[in-house]
């Protein structure tokens, strides 16, 4: 059975991490991604930005995958944004070993906390700094407390006794209180770890779960005690191997912080971090439930439609036998009464010549009746004066003859009904093989569902990974290339990105080049404590030159000198204004001259994905075989990367060939210094 709700053990385990990584980060925003889930967008300084799940009842961690906002925020979370936005997290923690974690905010208002209870049908309370609830996400009374606006907000009575503060003594003594009731139950009352986790600690302890507490040896308890702590003390040193329980399918059963005897004969799936297995966890579970919701709702509406179909079958094929029946039924009774002729037309005569001497109908049927026992008349049975219907029963045919009609005009009648019903048997059964029809398409809309319920879970999970979010490491906000040997270029786009590059990045053993222009970015080899060679060097320099000045202005070469960082100073001479993005250069430069410009476009295909890579041309060539050469141009904007895309498109197969083709124009365009240029033939 896959899991469904946290443990006191998860809880503590995703705590832990999350107090590491999200302390004292700023509340950027909250998002209301269903009626129970919140999204905390949160950033630190120097950090990427983290993305907080909470699910009340349900689950609580980072994740790394996008997930689409509503448009109109509910009114909680824009209760939740007034007052939590641009605050900042200071505080996260597990109450009392339960499945409650609070988190504590800075706010203008004063401290704020924010519960999240992660047990039954769950909650999320916000509370103000006098401890009255602000916020809530359901509120109700309740036994033993209210979750109500504006009253003092109280825990939920603890499901058990905090594990942690439990001695051997007392667990001793408890067990001993509850007498022949099964040893699993209490753990998972006395305790509050539920009966899974109780369950692993006897497993672990070798007691049998339903040995009764009274028949506990001393023995036993201590094992149970030593066993149950040593679980405790791996989840909270943090002493994690989270792993992701496979079945025999690789479907995911079960997230755990650390390794369970219980799962010993199952496939795993490890991961780095906690934060990071519960994340793969739900967003694939939850992936491939709301498939096979989708695809077994589809099956079930499909299969209401077949049966209503099979029904309306049933009954067209009654109606068309029916109706199949009275034609041929009036066409005998025509040809029965051609056939009986005269005797059916003395009756009629016997009727009406009755009516013409004056009697009444009933003395008339009286008289027939009692000549009926001669064979003249033994075809008559009864009449009915009101429509002056004659009938007869011939030939085990029972039908009525109107005395208003003649004895021929009476079988034409019979003829033409039987026609009538003939032609009404064609539509029938037209609409009968028009609902047969409809009937097999839905059954092959049955299989194909069926199969698309297969496949559906797989697709769901292919499509997970597209929307998994990059982080962007530090040196992506910069322009950037890697060296032909290894080494990570970062150059600066403008005087604050030159700043932050030089005073925040820049290690004592790096190297910083600039050429020898007015206007021209600082660049940075990170040299990780190597030392670069003369073709790094060369590369640096080629970089630095061709996002120079000197490209716009259409140079073909400039001069550059590289230095150490402890050279730049942002102290001038006295009076003199070093303007943001400058520094002051001391001491000695290596000097490297006519420096070229020039850069290289490649593309790279791996898997299938085409990818493109640029910067000195001996580092893309590195990198692909399939590159352009571009100097400085006046081709400029959407046309001139274009026409670069079209002509690494020709040196590729055609298959990707079309991909390159289909790329955005943005793809390439921070690979190009000033969006112009022209192409080296």
């Amino acid at each position: 059975m896959t899991k469904k709700q946290f443990t006191s053990f998860d809880v503590n385990a995703v705590v832990r991490e999350l107090s590491e990584a999200i302390l004292d980060s700023r509340v950027s925003n909250v998002y209301q991604l269903s009626s129970k889930t919140l999204l905390f967008k949160l950033r630190k300084t120097d950090m990427p930005v983290f993305w907080l799940i909470l699910e009340a009842g349900r689950r609580l961690h980072l994740t790394s995958y996008a997930v689409e906002k509503p448009k109109v925020p509910p009114a909680f979370c824009m209760a939740l944004r007034k007052y939590l936005r641009n605050c900042w997290l200071t505080g996260v923690e597990q109450y009392e070993f339960e499945r409650v974690v609070v988190f504590t905010f800075k706010t203008k208002a004063g401290v704020m906390r924010l519960f999240l209870e992660l047990f039954g049908d769950g909650n999320i309370i916000l509370v103000g700094e006098n401890d009255k609830i602000l916020q809530a996400l359901t509120y109700k009374r309740m036994r033993d407390r209210n979750v109500l606006r504006g009253e003092v907000f109280r825990f939920a009575p603890p499901s058990g006794k905090n594990p942690l503060k439990v001695s051997k003594e007392e667990l001793l003594q408890e067990l001993r209180n509850f007498g022949d009731v099964e040893v699993v139950r209490v753990l998972a009352r006395f305790l509050g770890v539920g009966g899974f986790y109780a369950e692993e600690v006897l497993l672990r302890a070798g007691v049998d779960k339903k040995t009764p507490c009274n028949a506990l040896s001393d023995a036993m308890v201590d094992g149970v005690f030593e066993n149950l702590h040593d679980m405790l003390s791996q989840v909270t040193s943090g002493k994690l191997e989270p792993w992701v329980v496979l079945d025999e399918a690789g479907g995911f059963v079960d997230v755990v912080p650390f390794r369970l005897r219980c799962y010993a004969g199952f496939t795993r799936q490890s991961y780095e971090g906690f934060n990071e297995a519960l994340d793969e966890f739900y967003v694939r579970v939850g992936a491939i439930q709301k498939a096979l919701v989708t695809a077994v709702g589809n099956v079930e509406e499909l299969e209401r439609e077949a049966e209503r179909l099979k029904r309306i079958i049933a009954s067209q094929e009654k109606v068309l036998v029916e109706a199949e029946a009275k034609a041929d039924r009036d066409k005998r009774i025509g040809d029965v009464i051609y056939a009986h002729s005269g005797e059916l037309q003395g009756l009629l005569e016997r009727f009406l010549a009755g009516k013409t001497g004056g009697k009444e109908w009933s003395e008339i049927v009286s008289e027939v009746l009692a000549e009926k026992a001669g064979l003249k008349l033994g075809v008559f049975e009864s009449f009915v004066s009101k429509g002056l219907v004659v009938n007869v029963c011939v030939d085990d045919f029972c039908f009525g003859l109107s005395l208003r009609k003649s004895l021929f005009d009476n079988a034409a009648r019979f003829y033409e009904r039987g026609k009538r019903a003939k032609r009404k048997m064609k539509g029938a059964r037209a609409a009968l093989e028009e609902t047969r029809k409809k009937l097999e398409e839905v059954e092959a809309k049955i299989g194909e569902a069926e199969e698309l319920g297969k496949i559906k879970p797989a697709k769901a999970v292919e499509e997970i990974v597209e929307r998994r979010i990059k982080r962007k490491e530090w040196f992506e906000k910069f322009r950037w290339f890697v060296s032909s040997d290894g080494f990570l270029v970062v150059a600066g786009k403008d005087a604050v990105s030159n700043e932050v590059l030089v005073k925040k990045y820049t290690g004592a053993d790096d190297v910083v080049f600039h050429a020898d222009v007015v206007g021209a970015p600082f660049v940075v080899v990170k040299t990780e404590g190597k030392k670069p060679n003369e073709q790094c060097l060369r590369e640096a320099s080629e970089f630095a030159a061709a996002f120079s000045r000197g490209w716009r202005e259409g140079f073909a070469s400039v001069d550059l000198y590289w230095v150490k960082p402890e050279q730049l100073s942002k102290g001038g001479l006295s009076g003199e204004y070093v303007p943001r993005g400058g520094f002051v250069v001391r001491g000695k430069r290596n000097w490297m001259r006519g420096a070229p410009l020039k850069m290289a476009i490649g593309v790279v295909v791996e898997d299938g994905e085409v990818k493109f890579a640029g910067g000195p041309v001996d580092s893309v060539k590195a990198k692909t075989n399939a590159y352009v050469v571009i100097v400085p141009g006046d081709l400029k904007g959407k046309a001139f990367c274009k026409r670069v895309l079209k002509i690494l498109a020709g040196k590729i197969p055609k298959e990707h060939g079309e991909k390159v083709l289909k790329s955005s124009v943005e793809d390439i365009r921070r690979f190009i210094p000033y969006s112009k240029g022209r192409i080296l033939e």
